[in-house]
Protein backbone atom coordinates (compact mmCIF):
# COMPACT_ATOMS: atom_id res chain seq x y z
CA UNK A 1 0.00 0.00 0.00
CA UNK A 2 1.24 3.35 -0.89
CA UNK A 3 0.00 6.63 1.17
CA UNK A 4 0.60 9.99 -1.31
CA UNK A 5 1.01 13.55 -0.17
CA UNK A 6 1.75 16.51 -2.28
CA UNK A 7 4.01 19.40 -1.63
CA UNK A 8 6.23 21.68 -3.18
CA UNK A 9 9.65 22.33 -4.87
CA UNK A 10 10.74 25.78 -5.90
CA UNK A 11 12.14 26.56 -9.21
CA UNK A 12 12.79 30.22 -8.98
CA UNK A 13 8.89 32.14 -8.48
CA UNK A 14 7.58 28.85 -9.80
CA UNK A 15 6.49 26.36 -7.46
CA UNK A 16 6.42 22.94 -9.08
CA UNK A 17 3.77 19.86 -7.32
CA UNK A 18 5.83 17.36 -5.86
CA UNK A 19 4.49 13.97 -4.92
CA UNK A 20 4.95 12.23 -1.58
CA UNK A 21 4.93 8.93 -1.65
CA UNK A 22 5.35 6.51 1.26
CA UNK A 23 5.11 2.67 1.70
CA UNK A 24 5.63 -0.11 4.27
CA UNK A 25 7.33 -3.18 3.40
CA UNK A 26 8.65 -6.32 4.88
CA UNK A 27 12.03 -6.57 5.86
CA UNK A 28 14.91 -4.80 8.13
CA UNK A 29 13.16 -1.68 9.66
CA UNK A 30 14.63 1.28 7.97
CA UNK A 31 13.53 4.77 7.23
CA UNK A 32 14.66 5.74 3.90
CA UNK A 33 13.81 9.20 1.54
CA UNK A 34 14.46 8.60 -2.25
CA UNK A 35 14.16 11.63 -5.06
CA UNK A 36 16.84 13.42 -5.36
CA UNK A 37 17.11 14.71 -1.66
CA UNK A 38 19.30 17.13 -0.63
CA UNK A 39 20.95 17.00 3.17
CA UNK A 40 17.97 18.88 4.98
CA UNK A 41 15.85 17.33 3.25
CA UNK A 42 17.09 13.41 4.19
CA UNK A 43 17.61 15.12 7.88
CA UNK A 44 13.91 15.24 7.61
CA UNK A 45 13.72 11.26 9.08
CA UNK A 46 15.15 12.03 12.27
CA UNK A 47 12.92 15.01 12.65
CA UNK A 48 10.04 13.14 12.02
CA UNK A 49 10.59 10.44 14.07
CA UNK A 50 11.45 12.65 16.60
CA UNK A 51 8.39 14.24 16.71
CA UNK A 52 5.94 11.54 16.09
CA UNK A 53 7.99 9.80 19.00
CA UNK A 54 6.86 12.93 21.62
CA UNK A 55 3.40 12.54 20.23
CA UNK A 56 3.45 8.71 21.25
CA UNK A 57 2.92 7.37 17.77
CA UNK A 58 5.44 4.76 16.91
CA UNK A 59 6.73 3.79 14.10
CA UNK A 60 5.83 0.20 12.70
CA UNK A 61 8.73 -2.54 12.84
CA UNK A 62 8.69 -2.33 8.92
CA UNK A 63 10.89 -0.68 6.08
CA UNK A 64 9.56 2.79 5.35
CA UNK A 65 10.32 3.92 1.85
CA UNK A 66 9.34 7.69 0.66
CA UNK A 67 9.82 8.63 -2.88
CA UNK A 68 9.75 12.11 -4.19
CA UNK A 69 8.45 12.23 -7.65
CA UNK A 70 9.59 13.35 -9.91
CA UNK A 71 12.91 11.63 -8.86
CA UNK A 72 14.48 13.62 -11.60
CA UNK A 73 13.79 17.06 -9.86
CA UNK A 74 16.28 18.36 -6.92
CA UNK A 75 14.89 18.72 -3.69
CA UNK A 76 16.08 21.45 -1.19
CA UNK A 77 14.49 23.08 1.91
CA UNK A 78 13.59 21.90 5.34
CA UNK A 79 9.52 22.53 4.22
CA UNK A 80 9.34 18.66 3.31
CA UNK A 81 8.72 17.56 6.48
CA UNK A 82 5.45 17.85 7.03
CA UNK A 83 4.14 16.51 3.83
CA UNK A 84 6.58 13.35 4.14
CA UNK A 85 5.30 12.91 8.24
CA UNK A 86 1.88 12.84 6.45
CA UNK A 87 2.61 10.69 4.21
CA UNK A 88 3.77 8.62 6.68
CA UNK A 89 0.94 9.16 8.64
CA UNK A 90 -1.77 7.81 6.14
CA UNK A 91 0.50 4.71 5.43
CA UNK A 92 -0.12 3.69 9.47
CA UNK A 93 -3.98 4.54 9.43
CA UNK A 94 -3.52 7.54 11.34
CA UNK A 95 -5.10 10.01 9.02
CA UNK A 96 -7.52 9.44 6.53
CA UNK A 97 -5.79 8.74 2.90
CA UNK A 98 -7.95 10.47 0.62
CA UNK A 99 -8.28 13.45 3.44
CA UNK A 100 -3.95 14.27 2.56
CA UNK A 101 -4.09 13.52 -0.59
CA UNK A 102 -6.45 16.37 -1.19
CA UNK A 103 -3.65 19.01 0.13
CA UNK A 104 -0.63 20.49 -0.35
CA UNK A 105 1.65 20.85 2.56
CA UNK A 106 4.87 22.26 3.54
CA UNK A 107 6.70 23.02 6.47
CA UNK A 108 9.21 22.37 8.89
CA UNK A 109 9.13 19.83 12.22
CA UNK A 110 10.67 20.62 15.32
CA UNK A 111 11.40 17.80 17.82
CA UNK A 112 8.78 18.01 19.77
CA UNK A 113 5.91 18.21 16.91
CA UNK A 114 5.53 21.98 16.42
CA UNK A 115 6.05 23.47 12.94
CA UNK A 116 8.51 26.30 12.28
CA UNK A 117 7.53 28.85 9.51
CA UNK A 118 9.34 28.25 6.08
CA UNK A 119 10.19 30.73 2.91
CA UNK A 120 7.74 30.37 -0.16
CA UNK A 121 4.17 29.93 1.57
CA UNK A 122 2.70 32.41 -1.57
CA UNK A 123 3.87 30.57 -4.41
CA UNK A 124 3.20 27.47 -3.14
CA UNK A 125 -0.57 28.58 -2.01
CA UNK A 126 -0.55 29.58 -5.80
CA UNK A 127 0.48 25.92 -6.66
CA UNK A 128 -1.84 24.71 -4.70
CA UNK A 129 -4.81 26.92 -5.89
CA UNK A 130 -3.85 25.74 -9.53
CA UNK A 131 -4.53 21.94 -8.49
CA UNK A 132 -7.59 22.82 -6.89
CA UNK A 133 -6.04 21.54 -3.67
CA UNK A 134 -5.88 22.85 -0.33
CA UNK A 135 -2.94 24.33 1.07
CA UNK A 136 -1.61 23.10 4.84
CA UNK A 137 1.34 25.31 6.27
CA UNK A 138 2.75 26.34 9.64
CA UNK A 139 0.62 29.11 11.49
CA UNK A 140 3.52 31.81 10.90
CA UNK A 141 3.03 31.62 7.22
CA UNK A 142 -1.03 31.32 7.04
CA UNK A 143 -1.20 34.92 6.77
CA UNK A 144 1.01 35.25 3.93
CA UNK A 145 -0.04 32.45 1.93
CA UNK A 146 -4.21 33.53 2.64
CA UNK A 147 -3.45 36.03 0.23
CA UNK A 148 -4.00 33.74 -2.80
CA UNK A 149 -7.90 34.09 -2.30
CA UNK A 150 -8.53 30.54 -4.91
CA UNK A 151 -6.54 28.61 -2.11
CA UNK A 152 -8.42 27.17 1.13
CA UNK A 153 -5.38 27.66 4.03
CA UNK A 154 -5.01 25.79 6.90
CA UNK A 155 -2.45 27.12 9.24
CA UNK A 156 -1.60 25.00 12.08
CA UNK A 157 0.52 25.58 14.97
CA UNK A 158 1.98 21.77 15.65
CA UNK A 159 1.55 18.37 13.97
CA UNK A 160 -0.83 17.28 16.50
CA UNK A 161 -3.20 20.11 14.88
CA UNK A 162 -3.21 18.85 12.00
CA UNK A 163 -3.85 15.39 12.78
CA UNK A 164 -6.88 16.54 14.33
CA UNK A 165 -7.78 18.84 12.08
CA UNK A 166 -7.97 15.84 9.64
CA UNK A 167 -9.41 12.84 11.77
CA UNK A 168 -12.48 15.63 12.63
CA UNK A 169 -11.67 16.18 15.54
CA UNK A 170 -10.84 19.88 15.91
CA UNK A 171 -11.04 21.46 12.44
CA UNK A 172 -8.66 24.59 11.98
CA UNK A 173 -10.11 27.37 10.72
CA UNK A 174 -9.05 28.99 7.27
CA UNK A 175 -6.70 31.43 7.50
CA UNK A 176 -6.82 35.18 6.97
CA UNK A 177 -4.73 37.45 4.95
CA UNK A 178 -2.32 39.74 7.05
CA UNK A 179 -3.24 43.27 6.97
CA UNK A 180 -1.15 45.31 4.16
CA UNK A 181 1.72 47.09 5.90
CA UNK A 182 2.38 50.41 6.20
CA UNK A 183 5.95 51.43 5.71
CA UNK A 184 7.91 53.74 7.40
CA UNK A 185 7.08 57.24 6.51
CA UNK A 186 8.84 58.11 3.29
CA UNK A 187 11.07 61.14 3.03
CA UNK A 188 9.53 64.38 1.46
CA UNK A 189 11.13 65.90 -1.60
CA UNK A 190 10.06 69.39 -0.37
CA UNK A 191 13.47 68.44 2.23
CA UNK A 192 16.37 68.99 -0.90
CA UNK A 193 16.94 72.51 -0.94
CA UNK A 194 17.75 73.54 -4.83
CA UNK A 195 18.48 71.08 -7.36
CA UNK A 196 15.22 71.92 -9.54
CA UNK A 197 16.43 70.36 -12.06
CA UNK A 198 17.57 67.11 -10.42
CA UNK A 199 13.45 66.77 -8.97
CA UNK A 200 12.44 67.49 -12.45
CA UNK A 201 14.36 64.45 -13.84
CA UNK A 202 13.18 62.56 -10.63
CA UNK A 203 9.85 63.35 -11.53
CA UNK A 204 10.23 62.01 -15.72
CA UNK A 205 11.61 58.94 -14.51
CA UNK A 206 8.72 57.97 -12.11
CA UNK A 207 6.11 58.77 -14.42
CA UNK A 208 8.08 56.61 -17.32
CA UNK A 209 10.04 54.33 -15.23
CA UNK A 210 12.83 55.54 -16.76
CA UNK A 211 16.47 54.95 -15.83
CA UNK A 212 18.33 57.85 -14.04
CA UNK A 213 22.36 58.35 -13.62
CA UNK A 214 23.23 60.95 -11.62
CA UNK A 215 26.52 62.63 -11.63
CA UNK A 216 28.46 65.32 -9.06
CA UNK A 217 30.48 66.61 -6.01
CA UNK A 218 30.13 64.81 -2.74
CA UNK A 219 27.68 66.33 -0.67
CA UNK A 220 25.73 67.34 -3.69
CA UNK A 221 22.38 65.56 -2.85
CA UNK A 222 22.85 62.51 -4.88
CA UNK A 223 21.76 60.22 -2.39
CA UNK A 224 19.58 62.50 -0.96
CA UNK A 225 17.18 63.14 -3.93
CA UNK A 226 17.45 58.85 -4.75
CA UNK A 227 16.37 58.19 -0.82
CA UNK A 228 12.86 60.48 -1.64
CA UNK A 229 12.02 58.75 -5.08
CA UNK A 230 9.98 56.33 -3.52
CA UNK A 231 8.00 58.52 -2.08
CA UNK A 232 6.96 59.78 -5.87
CA UNK A 233 6.25 56.46 -6.82
CA UNK A 234 2.51 55.27 -7.18
CA UNK A 235 1.51 52.51 -5.45
CA UNK A 236 1.95 49.10 -6.40
CA UNK A 237 -1.41 47.89 -8.44
CA UNK A 238 -3.14 44.47 -7.00
CA UNK A 239 -1.27 42.29 -9.82
CA UNK A 240 2.35 43.98 -9.45
CA UNK A 241 2.17 43.11 -5.50
CA UNK A 242 1.30 39.77 -5.67
CA UNK A 243 4.64 39.48 -8.68
CA UNK A 244 7.29 41.10 -5.94
CA UNK A 245 5.48 39.15 -2.94
CA UNK A 246 6.44 36.00 -4.80
CA UNK A 247 10.05 36.97 -5.12
CA UNK A 248 10.41 37.91 -1.28
CA UNK A 249 8.48 35.25 0.13
CA UNK A 250 11.27 33.45 -1.76
CA UNK A 251 13.38 35.47 -0.32
CA UNK A 252 11.78 35.24 3.51
CA UNK A 253 11.60 39.27 3.54
CA UNK A 254 7.75 39.11 3.90
CA UNK A 255 7.24 39.69 7.95
CA UNK A 256 4.29 38.59 9.79
CA UNK A 257 2.36 38.00 6.57
CA UNK A 258 2.05 41.57 5.38
CA UNK A 259 1.85 42.66 2.05
CA UNK A 260 3.21 46.12 0.80
CA UNK A 261 2.12 48.18 -1.53
CA UNK A 262 4.84 50.45 -1.43
CA UNK A 263 7.16 50.03 -4.59
CA UNK A 264 10.28 48.28 -3.36
CA UNK A 265 13.30 50.70 -2.70
CA UNK A 266 16.84 48.13 -3.18
CA UNK A 267 20.33 50.06 -2.54
CA UNK A 268 23.16 47.18 -2.64
CA UNK A 269 26.63 48.59 -1.34
CA UNK A 270 29.32 48.79 -3.93
CA UNK A 271 31.48 45.35 -2.21
CA UNK A 272 28.43 43.55 -3.14
CA UNK A 273 29.38 40.26 -5.26
CA UNK A 274 27.77 39.24 -8.65
CA UNK A 275 25.86 36.44 -6.88
CA UNK A 276 23.94 38.75 -4.66
CA UNK A 277 23.24 41.18 -7.23
CA UNK A 278 21.85 39.05 -9.88
CA UNK A 279 21.34 36.18 -8.18
CA UNK A 280 22.54 32.84 -7.93
CA UNK A 281 24.77 31.06 -4.96
CA UNK A 282 23.17 27.72 -3.60
CA UNK A 283 20.08 27.22 -4.84
CA UNK A 284 20.04 29.46 -7.65
CA UNK A 285 18.00 32.31 -5.38
CA UNK A 286 16.82 35.40 -6.35
CA UNK A 287 19.21 38.67 -6.21
CA UNK A 288 19.06 42.75 -5.70
CA UNK A 289 17.90 43.35 -9.31
CA UNK A 290 14.67 40.50 -8.90
CA UNK A 291 13.97 41.59 -5.61
CA UNK A 292 13.84 45.17 -6.85
CA UNK A 293 11.06 43.88 -9.15
CA UNK A 294 8.49 46.34 -9.88
CA UNK A 295 10.39 48.94 -8.05
CA UNK A 296 14.14 51.20 -8.07
CA UNK A 297 17.61 49.56 -8.04
CA UNK A 298 19.53 52.43 -6.60
CA UNK A 299 23.54 51.74 -7.05
CA UNK A 300 25.31 54.90 -5.33
CA UNK A 301 29.11 55.07 -5.82
CA UNK A 302 28.29 53.30 -9.36
CA UNK A 303 32.21 53.33 -10.69
CA UNK A 304 32.94 51.95 -7.29
CA UNK A 305 31.15 48.30 -8.51
CA UNK A 306 32.88 45.39 -10.20
CA UNK A 307 33.24 45.70 -13.66
CA UNK A 308 31.62 42.43 -14.50
CA UNK A 309 28.93 42.56 -11.90
CA UNK A 310 28.02 46.41 -13.78
CA UNK A 311 27.96 44.44 -17.30
CA UNK A 312 25.59 42.04 -15.80
CA UNK A 313 22.92 44.20 -15.92
CA UNK A 314 23.19 45.20 -19.33
CA UNK A 315 20.52 42.36 -20.55
CA UNK A 316 18.30 42.82 -17.63
CA UNK A 317 17.81 46.25 -17.94
CA UNK A 318 16.91 45.24 -21.09
CA UNK A 319 14.52 42.55 -21.03
CA UNK A 320 12.98 42.83 -17.55
CA UNK A 321 14.54 39.25 -16.94
CA UNK A 322 17.61 37.38 -15.83
CA UNK A 323 18.43 33.45 -16.55
CA UNK A 324 20.44 31.95 -13.33
CA UNK A 325 22.38 29.04 -14.91
CA UNK A 326 24.08 27.04 -12.77
CA UNK A 327 24.81 23.55 -12.76
CA UNK A 328 22.43 22.09 -11.30
CA UNK A 329 20.06 24.96 -11.32
CA UNK A 330 18.68 26.85 -14.72
CA UNK A 331 15.53 29.39 -13.02
CA UNK A 332 14.58 32.44 -14.60
CA UNK A 333 13.55 35.63 -11.98
CA UNK A 334 11.57 38.81 -13.29
CA UNK A 335 13.40 41.77 -12.70
CA UNK A 336 11.38 44.83 -14.23
CA UNK A 337 13.03 47.64 -12.36
CA UNK A 338 13.88 51.36 -12.46
CA UNK A 339 17.60 51.45 -12.46
CA UNK A 340 18.74 54.96 -10.82
CA UNK A 341 22.47 55.35 -10.24
CA UNK A 342 24.94 58.14 -8.44
CA UNK A 343 28.44 58.72 -9.22
CA UNK A 344 31.26 61.63 -8.69
CA UNK A 345 32.78 63.06 -11.33
CA UNK A 346 36.42 61.40 -10.06
CA UNK A 347 37.60 60.03 -7.46
CA UNK A 348 38.12 62.98 -4.97
CA UNK A 349 34.95 64.48 -6.82
CA UNK A 350 36.06 67.81 -6.95
CA UNK A 351 37.03 67.33 -10.62
CA UNK A 352 34.37 70.94 -11.58
CA UNK A 353 35.87 72.93 -8.75
CA UNK A 354 39.42 74.22 -9.54
CA UNK A 355 39.99 75.33 -6.38
CA UNK A 356 39.79 71.71 -4.84
CA UNK A 357 39.88 69.34 -7.69
CA UNK A 358 43.60 67.29 -7.66
CA UNK A 359 46.56 67.41 -9.66
CA UNK A 360 45.35 64.81 -12.25
CA UNK A 361 42.53 66.77 -12.97
CA UNK A 362 40.88 66.50 -16.11
CA UNK A 363 42.40 62.88 -16.93
CA UNK A 364 41.49 61.42 -13.44
CA UNK A 365 37.53 62.29 -14.89
CA UNK A 366 37.90 60.42 -17.53
CA UNK A 367 39.66 57.52 -15.81
CA UNK A 368 37.15 57.28 -13.26
CA UNK A 369 34.16 57.37 -14.98
CA UNK A 370 36.07 55.34 -17.48
CA UNK A 371 35.06 52.39 -15.32
CA UNK A 372 31.30 52.44 -16.63
CA UNK A 373 31.05 50.69 -20.06
CA UNK A 374 29.65 52.95 -22.60
CA UNK A 375 26.76 49.93 -23.47
CA UNK A 376 25.38 50.26 -19.82
CA UNK A 377 25.88 54.25 -20.01
CA UNK A 378 23.74 54.17 -23.05
CA UNK A 379 20.82 52.24 -21.27
CA UNK A 380 20.41 54.97 -18.92
CA UNK A 381 17.35 57.42 -20.37
CA UNK A 382 18.29 60.35 -18.27
CA UNK A 383 21.69 61.33 -17.20
CA UNK A 384 21.90 64.80 -14.93
CA UNK A 385 24.77 66.61 -13.20
CA UNK A 386 24.18 67.85 -9.90
CA UNK A 387 25.66 70.81 -8.90
CA UNK A 388 27.10 71.34 -5.70
CA UNK A 389 24.58 72.95 -3.18
CA UNK A 390 25.66 76.54 -1.65
CA UNK A 391 26.38 77.11 1.72
CA UNK A 392 23.51 79.70 1.72
CA UNK A 393 21.42 77.94 0.32
CA UNK A 394 20.63 75.48 2.94
CA UNK A 395 19.37 78.31 5.25
CA UNK A 396 16.64 79.32 2.83
CA UNK A 397 12.98 78.02 3.20
CA UNK A 398 11.83 74.69 1.74
CA UNK A 399 11.38 75.64 -2.40
CA UNK A 400 9.56 73.56 -4.46
CA UNK A 401 6.85 71.02 -4.75
CA UNK A 402 6.33 68.62 -1.94
CA UNK A 403 6.43 64.75 -2.85
CA UNK A 404 2.46 64.45 -2.60
CA UNK A 405 1.88 66.95 -5.25
CA UNK A 406 4.18 65.58 -7.55
CA UNK A 407 3.07 62.02 -6.66
CA UNK A 408 -0.01 63.75 -7.62
CA UNK A 409 1.04 64.45 -11.19
CA UNK A 410 3.06 60.82 -11.35
CA UNK A 411 -0.17 59.00 -10.86
CA UNK A 412 -1.92 61.16 -13.56
CA UNK A 413 0.85 60.25 -16.20
CA UNK A 414 0.85 56.76 -15.13
CA UNK A 415 -3.38 56.28 -14.96
CA UNK A 416 -2.79 57.92 -19.07
CA UNK A 417 0.13 55.11 -19.79
CA UNK A 418 -2.25 52.56 -18.26
CA UNK A 419 -5.30 53.33 -20.84
CA UNK A 420 -2.53 53.85 -23.43
CA UNK A 421 -1.63 50.13 -22.57
CA UNK A 422 -4.44 48.23 -22.24
CA UNK A 423 -4.52 44.94 -23.69
CA UNK A 424 -0.64 45.12 -23.92
CA UNK A 425 0.18 42.26 -21.02
CA UNK A 426 4.37 42.66 -21.67
CA UNK A 427 3.91 47.09 -21.61
CA UNK A 428 3.04 48.97 -18.92
CA UNK A 429 4.53 51.85 -19.01
CA UNK A 430 6.78 54.07 -21.64
CA UNK A 431 9.65 52.52 -20.86
CA UNK A 432 8.52 49.64 -22.17
CA UNK A 433 7.54 50.53 -25.37
CA UNK A 434 9.40 48.88 -28.32
CA UNK A 435 8.93 48.36 -32.28
CA UNK A 436 5.77 49.30 -34.11
CA UNK A 437 4.16 50.23 -30.54
CA UNK A 438 7.03 52.58 -29.90
CA UNK A 439 6.52 54.26 -33.53
CA UNK A 440 2.76 54.28 -32.84
CA UNK A 441 2.94 56.28 -29.75
CA UNK A 442 6.30 58.41 -29.86
CA UNK A 443 6.65 59.36 -33.24
CA UNK A 444 7.24 63.42 -33.18
CA UNK A 445 5.94 65.56 -36.36
CA UNK A 446 7.21 68.65 -37.99
CA UNK A 447 9.46 70.75 -35.91
CA UNK A 448 9.97 68.14 -33.30
CA UNK A 449 10.91 65.72 -35.59
CA UNK A 450 13.47 67.88 -37.59
CA UNK A 451 15.03 68.86 -33.50
CA UNK A 452 14.88 64.80 -33.35
CA UNK A 453 16.66 63.98 -36.32
CA UNK A 454 19.24 67.10 -36.18
CA UNK A 455 20.31 66.62 -32.91
CA UNK A 456 20.63 62.65 -34.01
CA UNK A 457 22.67 63.31 -36.73
CA UNK A 458 24.92 66.24 -34.77
CA UNK A 459 25.70 63.94 -31.67
CA UNK A 460 25.86 60.49 -33.50
CA UNK A 461 22.77 59.24 -31.03
CA UNK A 462 22.73 55.53 -31.62
CA UNK A 463 19.58 53.64 -32.60
CA UNK A 464 18.79 52.81 -28.41
CA UNK A 465 19.64 55.97 -27.70
CA UNK A 466 17.24 57.90 -30.36
CA UNK A 467 14.42 55.46 -29.12
CA UNK A 468 15.02 56.15 -25.46
CA UNK A 469 15.04 59.96 -26.25
CA UNK A 470 11.64 59.32 -28.23
CA UNK A 471 10.30 57.09 -24.82
CA UNK A 472 11.51 60.30 -22.74
CA UNK A 473 9.65 62.93 -24.70
CA UNK A 474 6.69 60.57 -24.63
CA UNK A 475 6.52 60.84 -20.75
CA UNK A 476 7.21 64.64 -20.81
CA UNK A 477 4.00 65.13 -22.83
CA UNK A 478 1.99 62.61 -20.49
CA UNK A 479 3.02 65.07 -17.80
CA UNK A 480 2.20 67.99 -19.58
CA UNK A 481 -1.07 65.73 -20.62
CA UNK A 482 -0.65 66.18 -24.30
CA UNK A 483 -1.81 64.15 -27.21
CA UNK A 484 1.17 64.55 -29.18
CA UNK A 485 4.90 64.72 -28.81
CA UNK A 486 5.69 68.70 -29.73
CA UNK A 487 9.42 70.16 -30.10
CA UNK A 488 9.47 71.12 -26.20
CA UNK A 489 9.12 68.02 -25.26
CA UNK A 490 11.80 66.33 -27.74
CA UNK A 491 14.03 69.35 -26.46
CA UNK A 492 13.59 68.70 -22.91
CA UNK A 493 14.32 64.75 -23.27
CA UNK A 494 17.63 65.63 -25.31
CA UNK A 495 18.48 67.94 -22.56
CA UNK A 496 19.16 64.73 -20.35
CA UNK A 497 20.93 63.05 -23.08
CA UNK A 498 23.32 65.71 -24.74
CA UNK A 499 25.42 68.09 -23.41
CA UNK A 500 26.67 69.91 -21.03
CA UNK A 501 26.99 66.80 -18.74
CA UNK A 502 30.25 65.15 -18.67
CA UNK A 503 28.80 61.52 -19.27
CA UNK A 504 27.01 62.45 -22.74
Amino acid sequence: MVARAYTVAFEGVEARTVEVQCALSPGVPAFSIVGLPDKAVSEARDRVRAALSAMAIALPARKITVNLSPADLPKEGSHFDLPIALALLAAIGVIPEEDVAQAVALGELSLDGSLVPVIGALPAAMAAAEDDRALVCPQACGAEAAWVGAAHVIAAGSLAAVIQHFTGQSPLPPADPGEVRDDAALRDLADVKGQERAKRALEIAAAGRHHLLMTGPPGSGKSMLAARLPSILPPLTPAEALETSMIHSLAGLIDEGGISRSRPFRDPHHTASMASIVGGGRGAKPGEISLAHNGVLFLDELPEFARPVLETLRQPVETGEVVVARANAHVRYPCRFMLVAAANPCRCGHLTDASRACAKAPACGEDYLGRISGPLLDRFDLRIEVPPVEIGDLDLAPSGDTSASVAARVQKARDIQTARFDGQPRTRTNADAEGNLLTEIATPEGEARDLLLKAADRFGLSARGYHRVLRVARTIADLAEAETIRKPHVAEALSYRLPGNLLA
